[in-house]
Formats: structure tokens, sequence, C-alpha cells
């Protein structure tokens, strides 16, 4: 993350490596800076064009006053005008034509020249700027169509240090390849529609995706039906929508007839969908309903979808019974006290290549973050069966249990229509516009409820994370279009108590509801309001206040658990509060755990229970390294004497894409203080928040996108201030090795 500069002078190191000699040194070093009032965070990239680099030392001279105050991805050192970076373990090797990045923060005054000159190993860099990591996806063309069973030839073309090119059908690879011209090829494929995509990594470990481009397979010799999705879960007393069209265009009026085999309380209507040779690929809904009744068990149906002369269809239908909570299981005060944390074998995995890949100490650090507990992504309806899925992440979780601790498996529950209504990073895949509130209902909540509430998983203790970042948009971001629809809709409350009410039901599940974090709705004007708005959530639940266990902060951000040098928002320095600091503005909550101990006071007076837990999100909010204060600082100037003295270091608090100089921060622990259920990870470190630069063709298959608060240059909001975010990111969610290195690098307490 960008930090604004420091007062003190960075601890540098005394000592640097004997370089090695290399033959035919050649390179090019690309240098760009954001600049701030009297600080700037550098970015430097080296390229080497040369032989084969085992160990390497960047040296340059400052034209002005420059002060490096910290520095990553090198050992730095400054004497002077002159600044040298020695290549650390894990990055000493460059291949030809391989780039590293590297950067530091520093103070200057007047104006911020940049070096000139810059020589690797003793030699100058005189090479040409390498080309930047790109990609696109050249075959198949966009809108092609193919018939069933299909082979699609894939071809990408990329540019940069590329070590690799992977294709993917939405987020399932489909193959990969080293060296250009990058193919691939995909056989056997059904009849359906697909979205294509070529995503490049660089020797560096850093990616970039294309733009999805759109194909379609239709079914050879017999027309069919189609029908999307497959597989519905109905609420009892509720409804699910399906899509019913045919695979090519008839020659006269063609009538699909639904027929139901299974529990006579699910149903479909209308009977009957008429098409016509002009309207056979235009969808038309067929309704899936489960009736109430007397009994506690979840019925099926099959509904058999026929017409003359076309290939059958069929939905299966599961009715999710509400009629009472499986019988066993059991519901403690705090679910994480006396058990230990899911490990997730598909996160760690990914930890582990990186950590053998990366070797020596930090890799050895990077090792140690595959053992600790981190929360399941559920984004998307697709990734409640995609890959490992729902199921088997539960599974795993049974399996790493031994005797009578029990597992505590975190999973986030993160799909309402307008998602993220106030960014873009984050977009989901539902609309409020287009029946986003009943799909994210019936298609999602509800087969997430029939999966947790299967007695096989009623030994483990489910956690929920309820929508990150949804009802707190409530509070401050109405101007926004997508946020005033769904205050005026009643969508986010409607969704959050539906989520409640089907979750709370099940004994052995755990519902926490985001309740963003300090440097969001720490003001009173804030405070008060969304104390208000939570118990009027809870208050129109089933179970009213017991449907919440608790609450959390700090999803995914980076707001420090505690600032030990800035304990007291009132401590007057140079005749004025703390609080009152250009970096605080009055909010008197600098920290989580300060924020989280008054909301749970202020939810307890409202009625809520004794037993209420918060959580805080750990997983980012360290601040580690050189840059992180070691005692409150000496000065009278109240600006001066809060930004020396906080741990938090980002360049505003409303910054909170890929901060640069981030940290992992406390471990997962339980009961860490009072009031605090505990100390969670639910953002893993190393996934993206937000891709840093736009991407043609619009949003993703997942309905993602580019957020200017996730582009390095941009400095159009937050007053002005850079965004701090870290370049060459993914999509949100996406592996990002750079980031992940970093947040290792400067863990607090280090790993």
């Amino acid at each position: 993350m960008k930090r604004i500069a420091l007062a003190a002078a960075v601890g540098l190191a005394a000592f640097l490596p004997a370089l090695p000699s290399h033959a035919a040194v050649s390179c090019a070093v690309e240098y760009s800076t954001t600049d701030w009032s009297t600080g700037f965070t550098a970015s430097v990239k080296i390229t080497n064009l040369g032989d084969p680099v085992n160990g390497w030392q960047l040296g340059f001279a400052f034209p002005g006053n420059q002060k490096i105050t910290n520095g990553w991805s090198a050992t730095w050192q400054q004497s002077g005008a002159n600044v040298t970076a020695a290549a650390l373990d894990w990055n000493k090797a460059l291949a030809s034509g391989q780039s590293v990045s590297i950067g530091f923060n520093a103070d200057h005054t007047g104006a911020n020249a940049k070096p000139t000159v810059f020589t690797l190993n003793g030699t100058a860099c005189t090479g040409g700027v390498s080309q930047p990591l790109a990609v696109s996806l050249t075959k198949p063309a966009a809108g092609a169509t193919f018939t069933a069973p299909a082979t699609v030839a894939l071809e990408a073309e990329a540019t940069g240090a590329v070590a690799k090119v992977e294709f993917f059908n939405g987020t399932t690879k489909l193959g990969e390849d080293t060296t250009a011209p990058y193919t691939a090829t995909w056989s056997n494929v059904a009849a359906g529609a697909y979205q294509l995509t070529a995503r490049a990594t660089d020797t560096a470990g850093a990616t970039k995706t294309s733009a999805a481009t759109a194909i379609s397979v239709t079914a050879s010799g017999t027309p069919a039906i189609s029908v999307s999705p497959g597989t519905v879960s109905v609420q009892e007393g509720g409804q699910s929508p399906v899509s019913v069209k045919l695979t090519s265009a008839p020659s006269a009026d063609v009538t699909v007839t639904a027929a139901r085999t299974g529990d006579a309380d699910l149903s479909a209507t209308p009977a009957t969908l008429t098409f016509t040779p002009s309207t056979w690929d235009t969808a038309q809904p067929l309704t899936i309903r489960a009736a109430e009744d007397a009994d506690q068990t979840d019925g099926s149906a099959e509904f058999g979808l026929t017409a003359p002369g076309h290939t059958a269809a069929k939905v299966s239908a599961t009715e999710v019974d509400n009629d009472g909570a499986p019988p066993t299981g059991e519901h403690v005060a705090n679910p994480y006290d006396g058990a230990k944390g899911y490990i997730n074998p598909d996160y760690a995995e990914q930890v582990t290549d990186l950590a053998d890949a990366t070797g020596g100490a930090l890799g050895t650090a990077m090792r140690k973050v595959a053992g600790y507990s981190t929360a399941v992504w559920m984004d998307r309806i697709g990734a409640i069966t995609a890959g490992r899925g729902l199921r088997g992440h539960l599974d795993a979780a049974l399996a790493q249990q031994s005797g009578s601790t029990p597992v505590a498996i975190q999973i986030v529950i993160y799909d309402l229509p307008n998602r993220d209504c106030s960014a873009l990073a984050s977009n989901g895949e539902l609309s409020i516009a287009n029946d986003g509130l009943n799909k994210y209902k019936t298609l999602y909540i509800d087969p997430i409820a029939a999966i947790l509430r299967d007695p096989k998983y009623a030994s483990l203790r489910i956690v929920t994370i309820i929508e990150p970042d949804s009802l707190p948009n409530l509070i401050t971001n109405l101007s926004y279009p997508k946020c005033a629809e769904a205050k005026s809709t009643g969508a986010y409350e409607q969704g959050v108590i539906y989520a409640l009410d089907r979750l709370h039901a099940i004994r052995n599940v755990y519902t926490y509801v985001d309740i963003a974090h300090s440097g969001w709705l720490g003001w009173s004007s804030n405070f008060g309001p969304t104390v208000d708005l939570m118990t009027s959530v809870a208050n129109r639940t089933t179970a009213k206040f017991d449907s919440v266990d608790g609450f959390i902060t700090n999803t995914a951000n980076y707001t420090p658990t505690e600032e030990p040098y800035l304990p007291n928002p009132d401590l007057n320095v140079g005749g004025q509060p703390i609080k009152s600091a250009k970096y605080y503005e009055w909010n008197p909550y600098f920290d989580e755990v300060d924020y989280a101990t008054a909301l749970r006071s202020a939810f307890v007076a409202k009625g809520f229970s004794t037993d209420l837990g918060m959580l805080v999100d750990t997983s980012r909010n360290g601040w580690g390294g050189a840059g992180r204060p070691t005692a409150a600082s000496t000065s009278t100037d109240l600006n001066t004497y809060v930004n020396g003295s906080r741990v938090d270091r980002r360049l505003h608090r409303g910054n909170w894409c890929n901060q640069s100089g981030a940290g992992i921060g406390a471990r997962p622990t339980a009961a860490p203080a009072a009031g605090i259920d505990a100390y969670v990870w639910v953002k893993p470190p190393g996934e993206s928040d937000g891709i840093s630069e736009p991407t043609p063709g619009g949003p993703n298959e997942e309905g993602k996108q580019h957020d200017p608060m996730c582009d390095p240059e941009f400095t159009g909001s937050r007053n002005n201030a850079p965004t701090g975010a870290l370049d060459n990111a993914p999509h949100a969610g996406g592996w990002f090795p750079a980031q992940f290195r970093m947040l290792v690098e400067n863990a607090y307490p280090a790993l």
C-alpha cells in the first residue's frame, strides 16, 4: 500500500552482499512515481536484457533532496543522493528477458525530478523499455457458432515477459501453453453458451486477463429444448424461475410440455410454452413452486420438458423445508472458542506452490500462512457447485476434525443483487432490475441453506459472514444510482433478512453481519444510523435479535486492529484533539477494536443478546515493515504528530484496493478481547481487491469491473489523495503473487 512518508529515516541495511561477476549485462529500467505534497511512492521495474543474472544490485542517484523512508522487494540503502537496491533471495535470479518490480516511499521538498541514469551490477541500463504484459484472445472469433460435440481451437497473443498463457471458460481452465503462438484445444463441447478468456502470467507472477469472447454451441441433428438452470432449490412456500428456449428455428409453432415425476408439493407453471419460428430463441420463464406442507423433509421432483421432434430436457427441483431445524447439532456462545479453524486445501496449495518457488526465509514465512484458517467465498451462484464447491469444502472440514475438537469453517455469503453498489471492482452477477432479489433467494440462498442443513455436517461449526459492504452502503452512498435503487426497493434489507431467516434456522450455523469498518462508519452521523438500521433488520427476521450471532468489522479492509500510539482521540496536540487531524477528520474511532467494542455496547443497549460477539478481519491490517512507528511522535504539530504515530500508512483512510505496503495482521485467534469472538482471516491474503486497469469488453463473467480506486494513477476522489493501489493486479478474488509477497514481508507480528 502507498504510505504517507515518515519523518524518521528508514532502517536500511548496513551491509550489502558481494555481487558475483556477470557476462553481457544489459538492462532496461522503468521508473514512475505517485506524488503528494512532500512525499511520493516510486515504482521501479528492472528488465534483464542480457545474460541470466543470479544476484543483482540496482544503482542510481537522486537529482534533488529525495530521502527514502521505506522500501520493499529489495534491500535499500541511501548515502547522500546515491541509492542502491540489492536483490532478495526470492528475486535474485533474473533470466534473460525477465523483469522484477521493486519500490519505495520517500520524502522530498521542491521538485521531484526523476533519476536519469540507472546501473545494474555497475553497468548502465541503456536498453529500451520492455513491453508491458498484455494478452488478447484471437481465436475463436466473438459470436462464433459451433455444433456439438464441438472441438474449439483456442489461440491468444501475449506480450511482455510471458511465462504461460491459460485459457478459461468462465472460471474453468481449458488448457495452457508456454510458448508463442499460444494455443489449446477444447474438445467434446456440449451445446450451450460460453464466455472464453485468456490469462497471461509473466515471470514475476503478475497476470493479465483478456476481454471475454462469447461463443455458442448448438445441438447436432435433432433440434432440442434448452433449459437453464437445470437444477433448482425452492424454499417451501416459494418459487424459482428457469428459462426455456429451443436450440434451432422450427418451421412451425412448437409446444413444449412440462410433466412432473416425484413430490406433488412441487409444481411447474405454465404447463405448456409455445415457440414460433421467430421467437424460438427468446427464453420463456417456467416457474417451479414448492407448496407449504407439515413435514420436515426436503422433497424432490423432476420436470421433463418435451416437444414433438425435439430432444427433451429436464429440471431437477428440491423443496427446501422450513418446518424446523435439523434435530442434531449444537449452538454455542462463541463458535471459535474450543474449535480449530478450517484450512482451505485449495488456498493452502496455492500458497505452498509460491513458497516452494520462492525459497529462502521468505518462502519459509509464506508456508506458515498456509497453516491458518481462511474463509471460503460464495461470491456467485456457480461457486456453490464449481470446483470443490460448498459441499466439497464442508466434506474437507469434516476430514480435518479429530477427536472431540470441532472445526469452525467460515463461509462468506456474498451475492446480493446490485452488490457493491458504490464500487465496481466486486460488482456481482445479479441486478435488482432483472429479478435479482428472487434469484438471490431461490437460486443462491436456498441451495446454500439446503446443503448446510445436511445432518452429516451437524458436528461442524459453520460461521457465515453475511454480505460484506451491503447494508453500510445504505448509510452513506445513496447518491450512487445502484445504491439508491437498493434502498428504494428494499432489496438489500430483504435479502439480508431472508438469508438470516434461512441460515439461523440451522442450529450449527452462526450468522455474523458485515458492518464495514471504523474509517467508514465511525463518525457519529454514521454510527447511530448504522445501529438503527441493523436493529431494524434484525427485528424484521423471524427470530428477531436471536437471528444475529454477531457482527464483523474490517472485512477485506486494512484498518489496524489497534493504534498503539494513538489510544486517546481526544488527546490535545497543538491546541486541538488528534481526532481533528486531517487523516481522521473528526472520526473518533482510529482502530477496529475500539469501533467494534463501541458498536457492541450500542447493540446490546438496543436489545441484542449480551452474548453478541464481534469479529475483526485481521488478514491484511498488520502494517509491519520498516515504515511502522515504534513510539508516539514528539512533534507539537497536530498533523505531523498523527502521521508520525499512526501504524495505518494508507494515504487516505478511504483507500481500500490492493494497498501498497500493507502486511498480514494478527493471526486468527479466539476470544482475544472482551466482546470479541475472534480475530479472523476472511479475505485470504494474496487475493486481489480489484483489477488495476480497465479491461475491454466491460464486466467479466462474474460482473466484476475496473474501479478507479484500484488504479495507482487515479487521484479523482478521496480528497485527491493517490489510491495507494498496487499495479498489475487481477480481478477481485484473483491470485496476486506480488501482493502476497508484500503482505508476508510486512506482516506484524512477523511470521
